[in-house]
């Protein structure tokens, strides 16, 4: 188990007995306001069912379930009368209504991300919990009244809701991952401004839409991010054929004999997870992917192949020749010209290097030296250590080792202990 294993156990514990308590005290003291549990659990379930498309691992898959959620939670009022719903029925509502969108994906053989669900469900809860108790005995009204204050004590209580989730995701995935934790926390805030600011705030209009309007308000105020999650499925699509069409020309140098299958492969995997762990961002982890992917492509000029295309072995002018050959092949497929100047400067030395490219030239090298073999693997990491005065970044082959010790996009490289 990696260290902090427990964490996602717990988080999904949590989930589950707040679940449970909230099942067990609607049926026992009955559903309040029917009308109102039945109309968010719908919008929740119809935002499952809408997040067929979405990649996996991406944050927030069902934005319209999770936005519906957080409105029903803070909801006061409805067409200016009150509530009485408490934070169990909350709970109960949002876990059914997701249940209920998940059945066709779980048909289809695509169950749910446990985590993600279980962290919305501690998220609904806890918005519910800080919300519900001081609304129903009178509080927030007394105080805000029904201005604009009260519409900023929302998005204050969304963004706090926002902020715990994050903390928590970044958690549970250093649990999982074993990358850093400040990287990781820092990619989850960022991700605060995109996706996660539309989730909020489309939660907080749709809780103030229903409080003077009712729930006709639902559907006018859930079409714009329904048309963004739209819009989003669509940039996936267009991002999958981008990632396939590059794989497809990194495979260019293997079917034409001038590097080993899965070298390219093997190479953006460890370049991806070595990455992660110098907390680079995901934008920047993309580049890295695609840099990776290409990073031999230069070879198809040569007239002669490099033995078993291990161009770490060769001298330092015909690395850097072929680094230049390649980059000159990527910026004519169209990709970002960001991932043409790292195959470009991948053989420079390292203190001229900007960072992708650091670990693309370690990354590299590592598989050629590695050969497979468990033996091959500790020869090679000790050759790179050996070579950091010139050739490697200390810093980028400590993260190597770590990474492989963990086993994180090794392959089929055999892990190698750090230190």
């Amino acid at each position: 188990m990696r260290p902090g294993g427990a964490i996602p156990g717990a988080v999904r514990a949590a989930a589950l007995a707040l679940t449970l308590a909230g099942f067990a005290s609607t049926l026992w003291n009955g559903v309040d306001e029917p009308g109102h549990a039945l109309a968010f659990g719908v919008l929740i379930a119809l935002g499952e069912l809408a997040r067929r498309g979405a990649l996996p691992g991406d944050r927030e898959p069902a934005p319209l379930a999770s936005a519906g959620a957080l409105a029903y939670a803070l909801l006061g009022e409805s067409a200016g009368g009150g509530t009485s719903h408490g934070v169990l029925q909350i709970v109960a509502v949002v876990v059914a209504g997701g249940l209920a969108g998940l059945v066709p994906h779980i048909a289809r053989g695509s169950g749910p991300d446990l985590d993600h669900l279980a962290r919305r469900i501690l998220s609904v809860g806890f918005a519910a919990l800080c919300f519900q108790p001081l609304y129903n005995a009178g509080a927030v009204t007394t105080v805000l009244g029904h201005g604009p204050s009260y519409a900023l004590f929302l998005l204050l209580l969304l963004l706090l809701t926002a902020l715990c989730d994050a903390v928590l995701a970044a958690l549970m995935l250093r649990a999982r991952k074993g990358y850093p934790y400040g990287p990781l926390l820092r990619e989850e805030l960022r991700a605060l401004l995109g996706i996660g600011s539309a989730v909020c705030a489309t939660g907080a209009v749709m809780a103030l839409g229903v409080a003077v309007a009712g729930l006709w308000a639902l559907p006018v105020f859930c079409v714009p991010l329904l048309l963004t999650q739209v819009s989003f499925r669509r940039f996936t699509a267009v991002r999958t054929t981008n990632r396939q069409t590059i794989a497809s020309l990194a495979r260019a140098t293997e079917i034409a004999g001038y590097t080993p299958p899965g070298h390219a492969r093997r190479v953006a995997a460890l370049s991806g997870a070595v990455g992660r762990e110098l907390g680079l961002s995901e934008p920047d982890l993309t580049v890295l992917e695609y840099a990776a992917l290409m990073h031999d492509i230069g070879q198809l000029s040569l007239v002669d192949p490099v033995p078993e295309g291990a161009t770490a072995l060769l001298p330092a002018e015909e690395q850097r020749r072929i680094a230049l050959l390649g980059g000159a092949v990527v910026r004519q497929t169209g990709v970002p010209a960001a991932v043409a100047v790292i195959v470009e400067r991948q053989a420079d030395p390292y203190h001229e290097q900007p960072l992708p490219a650091r670990i693309v030239r370690t990354v590299n090298a590592y598989d050629d030296l590695a050969a497979g073999s468990a033996c091959g693997a500790l020869t090679a990491l000790e050759r790179l250590r050996l070579a950091t005065a010139r050739d490697h970044h200390p810093e980028v082959v400590e993260s190597l080792a770590r990474v492989l010790a963990r086993g994180d996009g090794a392959g089929s490289i055999a892990p190698v202990p750090p230190g």
